[in-house]
């Protein structure tokens, strides 16, 4: 097996498309049926089914792929550690980060990084959290910098760097804002937009009102917080955001008894020989808590 038809083999088997894993390798369609049919041939398999537009892996495919994942991991593995005997912090690090973190908390680390490390070349991946870990789970980027989630499991492992304070705002003038408190309870008899279902932000939020035994008046949803904030700014909805986002176009609701927060900071697969690009950017992450955790990483 060549690593070209494995990268072909899991790019289609990711999108669903010839056509499209084509566009993710820059290769043109044929090309990569080529490499697939020299794959099947040499495993004497179908690893695909092709069913009119749709594209499905066979169970050859499905046993396939968790080991090529595994394949190219030790590779790219092999290659860190070869690398990180020079002692250089140069190559590439591929970095997922939120949009929020991204905007928000990475633009000063980011300036520091590349004045120190001006040989290191960032790949910098914009994804909803939820993906960006995926993302480290298949080895496909090498740290990311997200919204961490409640739980997470071996062989992730989750460091936090930023403890985030979210608020229930609305717009001025919204009704909620005449009052010196409100209850959670007068909260949901109004519209609200909500973070996308899948969002950790999401279940924070929605186990709120299920602690209360109230339903939120949930009108519409989206996983960008900038585009939450404008849409309670004009007033079509109530909603939760973070602290450092809050001017004069929200405004915080009163509600004492309520005190949210998420966690924000990075994560990385334990099984991983991290580059040395990678070290020193969780040095700064690590500078920013605070908190030493050189033991959590992979020698």
């Amino acid at each position: 097996m060549d690593l070209a038809s494995l990268n072909a083999f899991i790019a289609i088997a990711e999108t669903g498309s010839f056509s499209r894993a084509a566009e993710r390798l820059h290769l043109t369609q044929p090309a990569i049926s080529k490499r697939i049919a020299a794959l099947e041939q040499q495993l004497k398999v179908r690893l695909f089914d092709r069913l009119g537009r749709e594209i499905r892996l066979t169970e050859a495919g499905q046993a396939l792929l968790p080991r090529a994942y595994q394949i190219l991991n030790v590779l790219d593995d092999t290659r860190r550690a070869l690398s990180n005997l020079q002692g250089e912090v140069s190559g590439r690090l591929t970095l997922a980060t939120s949009h929020h973190v991204g905007l928000h908390r990475l633009p000063p680390l980011l300036r520091r990084f590349t004045q120190l490390h001006p040989q290191v070349s960032l790949d910098i991946h914009f994804l909803d959290s939820e993906i960006a870990y995926e993302e480290i789970l298949h080895g496909r980027a090498e740290l990311a910098v997200i919204t961490l989630a409640p739980e997470t499991a071996p062989p992730v492992c989750a460091v936090r760097v930023w403890d985030d304070p979210l608020d229930v705002v609305a717009a001025p003038g919204h009704p909620l804002t005449r009052h010196d408190q409100v209850r959670l309870a007068d909260v949901a008899q109004y519209p609200a937009v909500f973070p996308g279902e899948h969002t950790f932000t999401h279940h924070i939020l929605r186990d709120l009102f299920e602690q209360q035994g109230l339903s939120p008046n949930i009108s519409m949803s989206t996983n960008y917080l900038e585009t939450i904030k404008m849409l309670v700014s004009i007033g079509l909805a109530w909603s939760i955001l973070p602290r450092t986002m809050l001017d004069d176009q929200v405004v915080r609701l009163p509600l004492p008894e309520i005190q949210l927060q998420r966690q924000l900071g990075y994560i990385l697969h334990t099984g991983r020989t991290l580059s040395n690009a990678a070290r020193a950017f969780i040095a700064l992450l690590d500078a920013q808590s605070n908190q030493p955790h050189s033991l959590l990483i992979r020698p």
